[in-house]
């Protein structure tokens, strides 16, 4: 990877198959890159398109959907529905000029924390070539004011 800081990258995953990669990989020892946040969902069939839109908004370079592998979801289904709305989100993103390149969803089993490990070094490297989020200074500068306008 380049040097320089990493970007900010939120992973949404899945408490069964997307979180178990990411324990998996913790647990023997695989290295990925820190610059992530998890954030768990009960599954990424519940993943609203306003919660990945939010996370850019809130400064995020990067966003990665981490669910069971087709045919797997616990919820049958649910990793399906986060698909089309990955989808939907990426078009928005091209359309406001974001870069729909920000945002990629992956498929992985509990067993898979290199395939997890993989996907982020592979998001972290996209996302820098694409650079910081161009609403992270305005996201910054919004939440660093009070009401009564000191720092």
């Amino acid at each position: 990877m380049e040097p320089g800081p990493l970007p900010e990258i939120t992973v949404f995953t899945c408490i069964y198959c997307g979180y178990t990669a990411v324990d998996m990989a913790g647990v023997t020892g695989i290295q990925y890159p820190a610059n992530i946040k998890v954030v768990k969902l009960p599954c990424t069939g519940k993943l609203d398109l306003l919660y990945i839109l939010k996370a850019f908004e809130q400064g995020a370079d990067g966003v990665m959907v981490v669910a069971c592998q087709k045919g797997t979801c616990h919820h049958v289904e649910g990793n399906l529905r986060a698909e089309k709305r990955v989808q939907r989100a990426k078009e928005l993103l091209a359309k406001i000029g974001l870069g729909s390149e920000r945002l990629e969803m992956f498929f992985v089993t509990g067993s898979q924390g290199s395939a997890f490990a993989a996907a982020v070094e592979e998001m972290t490297r996209r996302v820098q070539e694409k650079g910081a989020n161009p609403l992270k200074a305005t996201c910054r500068a919004t939440t660093r004011s009070t009401p009564d306008g000191s720092p």
